[in-house]
């Protein structure tokens, strides 16, 4: 069986690439460049798991001594990786969210004439559009998981979540910083027995798509596995 705390990565720099510089990058490379470095966070957070370590482990032994069970050179280079990468992803999602702000307040400033029965004209499209503030919150609460699978009698299912659900936004997460659904494990973890709002778009039978708001209370010894019982997947 291979050693389980043999290095996997490089000693050195993870990445001799330049810095990108974010701000000039369209919406879809801050996607893409979002994407990627939750990826390779994803990637570095498996290592670590396999060292039996996270970001805040010691690397020493109680009484002072370097641990000899891991290797500490790759984990210091991992931390230090893992840093700049958080760094990173806070400056893309800054980027990203404000260029959501301004598309959207471009469409509302957009000048728009239509003429009225007296012969005079008015921007009904600018007239007819919602506020800044509700657009705006729209755009954050795009879907960015699906409900895969629910679970009989579960806390999931007796929020009322059903299978084809997409998740808008679970407590303080949206699809601008899930980080690959990590975000919403996290939320689950630490409200275990307290209720998370959770907004989902539901498509109905009529083919009408309904917007729903539901308390979802993670818990255990419900009779299943999990704090939920409902199986996400990212879209």
């Amino acid at each position: 069986m291979d050693d389980i705390h043999a290095p996997t990565v490089a000693s050195g720099p993870a990445s001799g690439a330049n810095p990108r510089d974010v701000s000039k990058l369209s919406m879809p490379e801050l996607m893409q460049e979002k994407e990627r470095i939750e990826e390779e966070m994803s990637a570095l957070s498996s290592v670590l798991q396999s060292h039996g370590v996270r970001m805040t482990s010691s690397l020493t032994t109680f009484d002072g001594f370097p641990r000899d069970d891991i290797d500490i050179a790759q984990v210091r280079t991992i931390r230090v990786r893992m840093i700049h990468l958080r760094n990173d992803h806070k400056e893309v999602m800054q980027h990203l969210e404000k260029g959501v702000h301004a598309h959207f307040a471009n469409l509302q400033n957009t000048p728009g004439a239509g003429p009225t029965t007296n012969g005079t004209s008015h921007p009904p499209a600018v007239q007819s559009l919602p506020s800044r503030s509700a657009t705006g919150s729209s755009a954050l609460e795009a879907p960015f998981a699906k409900v895969n699978s629910v679970v009989t009698a579960s806390p999931a299912d007796q929020a009322g979540l059903k299978a084809g659900d997409t998740i808008r936004s679970f407590g303080a997460v949206t699809w601008l910083n899930h980080e690959r659904l990590t975000k919403v494990a996290e939320t689950v973890q630490q409200n275990e027995g307290r209720a998370v709002s959770v907004k989902v778009s539901r498509k109905e039978e009529s083919g009408s798509v309904s917007e729903l708001s539901l308390q979802l209370t993670p818990r255990q010894n419900w009779g299943g596995r999990g704090l939920l019982g409902c199986h996400l997947v990212p879209l």
